[in-house]
């Protein structure tokens, strides 16, 4: 026996080193979106746990449906996008991020 290890990629061909990487960025890719899908899961639940007590708190909620709602077809029409856009800003400006309102 020996102590130094062998890296089997490396006598791999080509085709079956590139098979390989392919799977692990595939499984390194699923196990991402299900810690994702985790986080999204959580952060719903704590969205959804209580009303919104103030405006940004309302805004915040509302940002994070409009965002899910951009990543669909239907809202890849060029109106809605600037729809979005703009209520987005409206949030922003509105809300203040600390900033005085006013």
């Amino acid at each position: 026996m020996t102590d130094k290890t062998i890296k089997l990629d490396q006598h791999r061909g080509m085709s079956a080193q590139k098979a390989t990487d392919l799977r692990r960025i595939l499984a390194d890719v699923e196990a991402d979106e299900k810690a994702l899908r985790a986080r999204q899961e959580a952060l719903e639940k704590q969205l959804i746990a209580e009303p919104a007590t103030t405006w940004p708190e309302a805004a915040e909620k509302a940002r994070y449906l409009l965002g899910l709602f951009a990543s669909t077809q239907a809202a890849q029409d060029p109106r809605r996008k600037t729809l979005i856009k703009n209520v987005l800003e409206d949030f922003e400006r509105l809300t203040g991020d600390g900033k005085e309102n006013g």
